[in-house]
């Protein structure tokens, strides 16, 4: 069974930064694009950044140049670094991982980032 497992949230002041990890379990053959999501209250959820097996990225507008995401297929842990963090980037951050020969996708529990002005 594919578990995946969030780690790293947590509160920030404005212009502080944080690093979130999701360990990825249950598959023998590792994962397909990896990466994360996040919803705020009230909000749909939307696109952070994701990664390819083959590290191509893909960034939200709001966040480029400031979230950086990467990965470790040995490890089948995606992370995402992130720095300057505004009053907007509270969210619960979930992170996604897809399988590789397969449709589908998988999700996590989430975690709570807060961002303070």
């Amino acid at each position: 069974q594919v578990q995946l497992v969030e780690s790293g949230g947590g509160q920030v002041q404005a212009g502080g930064s944080l690093i979130l990890s999701c360990a990825a379990s249950g598959s023998t053959v590792g994962f397909g694009a990896m990466g994360w999501y996040r919803q705020a209250p009230g909000k749909q959820r939307e696109l952070v950044a994701t990664m390819t097996r083959g590290a191509n990225t893909n960034y939200a507008d709001s966040v480029k140049g400031r979230f950086t995401i990467s990965r470790d297929n040995a490890k089948n842990t995606v992370y995402l670094q992130m720095k300057s963090l505004k009053p907007e980037d509270t969210a619960v951050y979930y992170c996604y991982a897809e399988p590789r020969f397969q449709r589908g996708s998988y999700w996590g529990q989430g975690t709570q980032v807060t961002v303070s002005s």
